[in-house]
């Protein structure tokens, strides 16, 4: 058995008399991958930030022995000098800066006040290969993927001599192959001494990789997993909701009818290079009550679909017609594809689907301000009344709708965005990667009002990497391929299998 390298005791933190860590006692083995999990705002990200550094030991209560030395932390500076380092799920890196002096950032290569390029740049390519990244360390972070970036911060982390590696939501913006290479590059590293903690909501990546398992629920210790075996998950699911979801995806209610939406020969050429077609040809349609899943691997066109539909935001050519309820609609721009019913929730909530400095209400009211106007002046009170009203439809948690958006879990803040496109009270709905970064009881929320918009005859577009995702949730699917409808599937013909073939490209003869 392991020697205990970090033990955590008795951490109380609280924010304005509520307490997101409640007396949370926390233990890692050296040379172990310890996942964390738990509902968002369950206190997992908080109890990392007490380990590092983030929050001072006056900020809290409880003590923190790292290699048996009892640990005061008055910066991030302190744990990282111990080799404690984090790297949080909101990437640290400065776009227009290069790979090298971000590695180094804070922590330059040189004597005295001089920088020694030279010696950083021979360090920085060993950090990478290190991690696996064989580029010139001269290249500005904004050129690269966001699993390339993630590779750069754990470099940056390697180049403080880590010895703990705290790993915030370290997949949830990467695509299945960067997801495994990095789960790869984790076990790698515990074969080379480096002990881990990876906070998840991807359970099947932590039952892959895990040795051990602590479970958070509401700022408390749910349990603690110390030997993965079959029955693993759902006993990690039912001690971060507190109940058990057998049934990950609700029954189905809604009523399926006539064709209300349809998209005809769409075609759509790169933004940048008008000989290159992104969406060849693509037709499908939505009916009243259906939820149709848009499958496809990362680069098939399935986020640049639905933004050339709504509004044409992506591509500088598209050509093809969008009907609903059999008539031609205009959605040049995105005002236009409001106007006539469609609603667009992008995949990234955090960028482009929020206003995270601004309050819930605010943020709710943002697609619909016509309704909360008298003659281009806002009613404050309409807007609280409608803003409160779907707080409650969608069980919104928040102290109050004038809470600032980026107080709130990504589980709460999903819902706002939803909130935001419901009030415009489309008649097509589009969800890109809508439970993206949320805990497995979210999801299940998430997922019954999807229902619920369909059983109103509504139509939903469901876009998701998540094969079981559309499985459970959608009527038909649509596989993309290339840009090109590869192949459709309905509900009761829908397996694994068959949509990834569709997706690759493969016939029914296997070609």
């Amino acid at each position: 058995m392991n020697k205990t390298i970090l033990e955590m005791k008795n951490i109380t933190k609280d924010f304005s008399g509520v307490k997101a860590l409640d007396n949370v006692s926390f233990s890692v083995e050296a040379n172990e991958i310890h996942a964390l999990c738990g509902e968002n705002g369950a206190g997992k990200s908080t109890l990392m930030k007490v380990l590092s550094g983030v929050y001072a030991d006056n900020e809290f209560t409880g003590d923190i022995y790292y290699e048996n030395n009892k640990c005061e932390f008055k910066t991030i500076r302190d744990s990282e000098d111990l080799g404690i380092v984090i790297i949080h799920q909101e990437l640290a890196l400065v776009p227009d800066m290069s790979i090298v002096d971000n590695i180094f950032l804070g922590n330059e290569i040189g004597a005295g006040v001089v920088v020694n390029q030279y010696s950083a740049i021979v360090e920085a390519k060993r950090l990478l290969k290190l991690v696996g990244l064989e580029i010139d360390p001269l290249t500005t972070v904004n050129k690269l993927s966001v699993g390339q970036q993630q590779l750069v911060e754990i470099a940056k982390a390697f180049s403080k001599n880590v010895k703990l590696l705290i790993l915030d939501e370290p997949t949830s913006a990467l695509n299945e192959t960067e997801s495994e290479n990095l789960l790869k590059l984790i076990l790698r590293f515990k074969s080379e001494g480096i002990t881990s903690i990876m906070i998840s909501h991807k359970l099947n990546e932590v039952m892959a990789i895990s040795d051990r398992i602590t479970v958070i629920r509401d700022g408390k210790v749910a349990d603690n997993i110390d030997k993965i075996e079959e029955d693993t998950e759902m006993r990690m699911v039912r001690s971060m909701v507190g109940r058990d979801l057998s049934n990950r995806y609700p029954d189905k209610t809604a009523e399926i009818k006539d064709v209300i939406f349809e998209v005809n020969n769409w075609t759509v050429k790169h933004p940048n290079d008008n000989n290159k077609t992104v969406i060849d040809d693509v037709s499908f349609n939505v009916r009243a009550g259906e939820v149709v899943g848009i499958a496809g691997i990362m680069g098939s066109g399935r986020t640049e679909l639905a933004l050339s539909i709504f509004g044409r935001m992506y591509g500088n050519q598209s050509s093809g017609e969008v009907k609903l309820y059999d008539n031609i609609i205009d959605t040049s721009t995105v005002t236009k594809a409001i106007e006539n019913g469609l609603a667009y929730v992008t995949e990234d909530r955090k960028e482009q689907g929020l206003i995270l400095i601004d309050t819930v209400n605010k943020n709710i009211s943002l697609t619909s301000l016509d309704r909360v106007a008298n003659r281009g002046v806002i009613n404050p009170n309409e807007e609280i009344k409608q803003s409160e009203s779907y707080r409650e439809l969608l069980n919104i948690r928040s102290h109050s709708i004038h809470q600032k958006v980026d107080s709130l879990s990504g589980g709460n803040q999903q819902k706002v965005v939803l909130s935001k496109w419901l009030m415009s009270e489309p008649e097509v709905l589009i969800l890109d990667e809508p439970t993206r970064g949320i805990d497995v009881g979210a999801k299940y929320e998430i997922y019954k009002i999807i229902d619920d918009i369909a059983a109103t005859g509504k139509g939903v577009i469901l876009i998701s990497s998540d094969l079981p995702e559309l499985l459970g949730m959608a009527d038909r699917v649509y596989a993309l391929h290339e840009g090109s409808i590869g192949g459709v599937v309905d509900r009761e013909h829908a397996t694994e299998e068959t949509i990834m073939k569709h997706m690759l490209g493969i016939s029914a003869e296997g070609n």
